[in-house]
This record gives C-alpha cells, sequence and structure tokens, in this order.
C-alpha cells in the first residue's frame, strides 16, 4: 500500500515551518527534504524521521520502526506529532542541522 498524496501534503504543510521543505517520490512511497537533506520518509501514509542525537534527545523516548522491510529503524511519528506542526517542525529542524548534505553525483561519462 502505498501513501496517498493528501496525506504527503498534508504531513509538508505541517513542517514548512522547518525550512525549505519537499517531498519526492521514492521507491514507490515518499522522501521528504529539508533545505536539501533528507529527513524522513513517508510510507503506507506513516513518518519516519532519521535517527539523530538531537532528534532522540527533542523527543524523548522515540517509538522506533523500519519504514520498510529490511530497512533499518527510523522514529516513527503518531499521529498526536503529526497534528502539532510547531513540535514537528522543530523536530525536523534539529534533525537537518544534524544530517550530513547528501553527496555531490558524479557526471555520467560520454
Amino acid at each position: 500500500m502505498s501513501s496517498q498524496a493528501s496525506t504527503v501534503a498534508f504531513i509538508v504543510e505541517q513542517m514548512a515551518a522547518a525550512g525549505s521543505i519537499s517531498a519526492r517520490p521514492m521507491f514507490g512511497e515518499y522522501g521528504v527534504y529539508c533545505d536539501g537533506k533528507i529527513v524522513a520518509l513517508i510510507c503506507d501514509d506513516q513518518l519516519f524521521v532519521k535517527p539523530t542525537k538531537a532528534g532522540r534527545a527533542f523527543i524523548g523516548t522515540p517509538e522506533e520502526a523500519p519504514p520498510y522491510p529490511g530497512a533499518k529503524p527510523s522514529f516513527m511519528i503518531s499521529v498526536d506529532g503529526l497534528e502539532d506542526a510547531d513540535w514537528l517542525a522543530e523536530l525536523i529542524r534539529l534533525s537537518a542541522d544534524e544530517l550530513p548534505m547528501p553527496k555531490p553525483k558524479k557526471p555520467k561519462a560520454k
């Protein structure tokens, strides 16, 4: 089951105060980016935030689960967390600050 576009739009809107937020289709689900860094995945209409020390400190005791079979555990955000835009934006901002920029892609060989 893949995520609904309306769910993705709602989640992106809720975290908009964190910075430049976008969601892109990825492997049948969605990757969520903040200021060019991938910070979360939306799988089966559920938000999974990449684990960071700052995110863990902010959440306290996060619920962790893999976003898809075989994936590393991420912070699974509850419905209450999704509905609190200020809390969610702060979590995303803290997480993005700690995550590295993606490696530049090598140019394709001619």
